[in-house]
């Protein structure tokens, strides 16, 4: 008898891809292999690791079931399960659109999906079970990482937060902490198998510490991944301005493998909309942040999220924006047109904005930030920095015979390729000398090639029988995202 196989689709953002690995780690786990890249739908058992987020993303899920449909009556004995986000808000709406369905499980127990897959199989009929409470950390769960070199570390989950856009804390419930010593244990682990670079992630990160009454937890965190010997990298996403005190940007500039990079979501520069959106800060505080993090790491990126056409945003309320963000200089910036998100205090709001005027201020924005970015990248011509080789990160390495990585202030760099040999995990000096908006390059010779544990976890497995490609994981990448969304993701995570 053939073994069976599985396919993970995953949508949305950073937390449901470290949801993903571990959905299929308890796959494995429970006997099954990946399906062959390509397989699109012709597997044992389909994942969908849904987001609820996006606009229309209930017409997007039921659209790729209706696909399998047919594929599920030609195949008896496949099965397809729909968990995540969209499955924690529509729960038994799933199964009454989609009968072929056989498992629909939320955000809280995703533990459960080998258990609730061989239930609908002996009982012949659908499993819905949605749990209203956390039953274990993600990163406590079996895992099948797809990088050798990176991966993503939950310290804490749901958000306490009321942002009237916002529809994830009502499905990812409210924050709840991880113990330190069981963080820092998992990193430890990861670093024995040759990963040297971790995102600390979740849904609100620098509000660590508020389950257990420590408002300095999240800086010792970090402090505390700077003794972790052999962790060359570390990141987090994403913080909230409210909660960003002066001792975690202390503890970035003093903790030297805490990179100098900081995702910092500022939504609207104006104060008018900022209380709208129930954001519980201002432009002066967050330019004030801005200002204290240069100062502590000259020479940090920061990248941002902002929402274009909020409800009563007005022409002075999006020159403000336009002036927040000409004053921050972000490295990058994550524009989107605000749209409708049912469920959100938002959606029921007056003055909605036409969407013509939501487009031609977008517009406006997304080319002020090209120009800054760019300014900014240019900035970087002449400097020597450390590259960490990536897999996969430049689309034209191939005919360029370049290869590409991050430098540590997160921004992309293709790089000439040296004579010796190269893997990702490995640390690469250039000198950059070209600048471009959302990448660097770095044409002249290799200066040093540093081959690294993590490179050498990387021709370990590689060296292995793999099956199939996976979810695409690795750190938030910091170009040009494609397609850009029509709508903000809620919270900062997305």
């Amino acid at each position: 008898m053939s073994e069976k196989t599985y396919e993970v689709r995953t949508y949305g953002c950073q937390m449901n891809v470290h949801d993903s690995e571990r959905l299929s780690g308890l796959l494995e786990g429970a006997g099954y292999v990946r399906a062959p890249e390509g397989a699109d739908g012709d597997a044992d058992v389909v994942v969908f690791n849904t987001c609820a987020v996006r606009e229309n993303a209930d017409n997007k899920l039921y659209g790729n079931l209706g696909r399998l449909a047919p594929m599920k009556t030609k195949r008896p004995g496949m099965q397809i399960a729909v968990g995540g986000c969209l499955a924690q808000k529509d729960r038994d709406t799933i199964v009454k659109k989609a009968a072929w369905v056989d498992v629909v499980f939320g955000t809280h127990n995703i533990g459960k999906l080998p258990v609730l897959l061989e239930r609908a199989r002996v009982q012949e009929e659908a499993q819905v079970e949605i749990a209203e409470s956390l039953e274990a950390f993600p990163s406590t769960l079996p895992t099948r990482r797809e990088s050798a070199y990176a991966a993503w570390v939950s310290i804490s989950v749901g958000c306490n937060n009321t942002c009237t856009f916002c529809i994830v804390p009502a499905l990812r419930g409210k924050e709840k902490d991880r113990r330190t010593g069981d963080i820092l244990a998992e990193i430890e682990a990861l670093v024995a198998e040759g990963v040297s670079e971790i995102t600390l992630l979740g849904q609100n990160v620098n509000a660590y510490g508020s389950d257990i009454g420590d408002r300095e937890a999240f800086s010792k965190l970090l402090r505390a991944c700077g003794k972790i010997e052999g962790l060359e990298r570390v990141r987090f996403t994403s913080p909230h301005p409210r909660d960003f005190t002066d001792d975690v940007i202390a503890a970035m500039a003093e903790t030297p493998n805490v990179m100098p990079q900081l995702h910092m979501p500022l939504q609207s520069g104006s104060d008018t909309v900022l209380k709208a959106m129930r954001r519980s800060y201002r432009q002066d505080r967050f330019l004030g942040i801005i200002e204290k993090v240069r100062a502590a790491m000259p020479h940090a990126a920061i990248s941002t999220d902002i929402i274009v056409g909020f409800p009563g945003e007005t022409e002075e309320d999006f020159l403000q924006t336009m002036h927040t963000v000409r004053e921050a200089r972000f490295a990058q910036a994550f524009t989107f047109q605000y749209s409708k998100r049912p469920g959100t205090p938002a959606a029921t709001m007056e003055d909605q904005i036409p969407k013509e005027v939501v487009q031609e201020r977008y517009m406006r924005l997304v080319a002020l930030q090209e120009e800054i970015s760019w300014e900014e990248n240019k900035k970087q011509v002449g400097r020597t920095v450390e590259v960490m080789v990536a897999e996969g990160e430049g689309r034209k390495d191939g005919a360029t015979h370049r290869l590409s990585g991050r430098a540590p202030d997160n921004r992309l760099v293709h790089f000439t390729k040296p004579d010796q040999d190269v893997r990702p995990g490995d640390v690469v000096t250039v000198e950059i000398t070209y600048a471009a908006p959302h990448h660097l390059l770095a044409e002249g010779p290799t200066k040093a090639v540093r081959r690294t544990r993590a490179g050498d976890a990387w021709e370990k497995r590689t060296a292995e029988p793999q099956q199939g490609a996976g979810v695409l994981l690795g750190l938030p990448k910091v170009g040009v995202p494609e397609p850009l969304p029509a709508a903000t993701g809620g919270c900062s995570v997305q």
